[in-house]
């Protein structure tokens, strides 16, 4: 067991959920609970996407398998979640979240999981827009109000959006928001340190948000090309190179997603970093955006 006061505080706080719930919760039930509670927090621990049933936060999901893994918890394969540390710690968290969290008690301590699910789609129906659950469980008016939070576009854009920064789950939200029908990953390797953004976890977190995931390693630049880049200067020298071999001999891969942006309509190209121009995508954006009789635009995210 490790000692409570080498665990992140955003884990503390997902325990000391579960000590104030009694030591047990469902999955499902923990996560709406956990979102409530994050809405009396200036600045929130966990971030949240619209997902199959209702606000999820990747992050917290992680948290609570690395939490088993250690021993603080059990998660049964019913997804029930049981608290086995007899540690405090909802004496650990500030004077501010000790009084957060006891509000969400005395506020939804007697509301059953279905209770708690209904609230919150109500009160936050953006966050019911990907439900699987939602038009079983709530009023036709109620339907039309998470209706209303759905972006849909039917212009053609291309977008460029880099991870660097940022949470999966803002990540996620920007696609949402702006109706990205196509995520095109152009890393040469779609593995990252950073949690879910190498592929297999981004590919999920898009399935889960109905976004198809496309890796296109054809169009990345290998890794050692980018070491010692030291000023704007040196990535544009690395990016003129990148256009004068990689774009040139790839250009079926470029073709490809092409393609994907005249039949899904809203794609976007995706990297590391957060600006564009020091990021290779600027250079497929533009070949992309030099293609004869397109009928799309760009926009960066």
């Amino acid at each position: 067991m490790y000692f409570c006061n080498m665990l992140y505080y955003r884990r503390k706080i997902l325990l000391a959920l579960l000590q104030v719930f009694g030591g047990k919760l469902n999955a499902i039930h923990l996560q709406k609970l956990l979102f409530l509670f994050t809405r009396s927090q200036q600045e929130k621990s966990f971030d949240f996407v619209p997902y199959q049933y209702g606000c999820f936060s990747f992050q917290a999901n992680q948290d609570l398998s690395t939490m088993q893994k250690y021993g603080y918890i059990v998660i049964s394969d019913s997804k029930i979640i049981e608290l086995v540390s007899k540690d405090n710690f909802l004496s650990s968290l500030d004077m501010f979240d000790i009084a957060g969290m006891n509000q969400i008690k005395q506020q939804f301590g007697n509301m059953s999981e279905r209770e708690v699910v209904e609230y919150t789609y109500r009160k936050y129906p953006y966050y019911a827009t990907k439900s699987k659950i939602a038009n079983k469980i709530m009023t036709e008016e109620e339907m039309a109000k998470i209706e209303s939070q759905k972006r849909y576009f039917s212009e053609p854009m291309l977008f460029t959006i880099g991870y660097e920064g940022i949470s999966l789950e803002t990540y996620i939200n920007k696609l949402i928001i702006n109706d990205v029908h196509v995520l095109c990953d152009v890393r040469k390797n779609a593995y990252s340190q950073k949690y879910g953004f190498s592929k297999s976890q981004l590919e999920t977190a898009c399935k889960g948000v109905d976004i198809m995931y496309e890796h296109v390693p054809q169009l990345g630049i290998n890794s050692d090309k980018r070491k010692d880049l030291c000023s704007q200067h040196d990535y544009d020298l690395l990016f003129d190179e990148y256009e004068r071999t990689t774009l040139k001999e790839n250009q079926d891969a470029l073709l490809y997603v092409k393609n994907l942006i005249d039949k899904h309509k809203r794609v976007a190209l995706t990297c590391f970093e957060k600006d564009p121009k020091q990021c290779h995508r600027s250079r497929v954006a533009k070949a992309l955006m030099n293609f004869e009789n397109k009928d799309y635009k760009i926009k960066i995210l």
